[in-house]
């Protein structure tokens, strides 16, 4: 899929090394738990790239259109039932890119491009966006979508009580 200035697409090999800098740098890796190690890097990328492979979407490599270059990612991922996430199951829009990308709009131009697949392609009635709740550029990328917050504030499940990172906002945007 093509924006103006982005293209969303599968995964290949040659992304891993640039998606293992992007996940080691801490600027990047704030709202997580930690950095990732070029092996957990790589181990994720591959999970990603086959989730594409096997359902057609997932969370597509964002590469810019006047180099080339892989700056991250931008897409749709699904969470299940028994995630620990409010209103699951449902279907998750995100994004990570690379810290040099920030502040120059391409989050919310390649999200819109996500939401429109998953409202068109996918004939969704809703997608859903969490983040810590520190993490006030996410929520801000969430906010230019349209997207509301729910209010219903959780735990992550995949994180320790009382990790500095536990608490999360949930915002929500439906087709209409």
């Amino acid at each position: 899929m093509e924006t103006k200035r982005l293209i969303l697409r599968q995964w290949t090999c040659a992304d891993y090394r640039a998606y293992a800098q992007l996940n080691a740098d801490p600027r990047v890796m704030r709202y997580f738990p930690a950095v990732l190690s070029t092996p957990e890097s790589d181990q994720q990328a591959k999970r990603i790239q086959n989730l594409i492979s096997e359902r057609g979407w997932g969370f597509w490599a964002l590469e810019l259109k006047s180099t080339g270059q892989f700056i991250g990612f931008v897409g749709l991922h699904q969470q299940d039932e028994n995630s620990g996430i409010p209103d699951a199951p449902l279907i998750e829009i995100g994004w990570r890119l690379s810290s040099d990308c920030w502040g120059l709009g391409y989050a919310p131009e390649a999200a819109e491009k996500a939401l429109e697949f998953a409202f068109l392609k996918l004939a969704v009635t809703s997608v859903y966006a969490f983040t810590a709740i520190q993490n006030r550029a996410s929520q801000r990328v969430m906010l230019k979508l349209g997207m509301l917050n729910t209010q219903q504030d959780f735990n992550h499940p995949q994180l320790s009580a009382g990790h500095r990172l536990e608490r999360h906002c949930l915002y929500q945007i439906t087709k209409q």
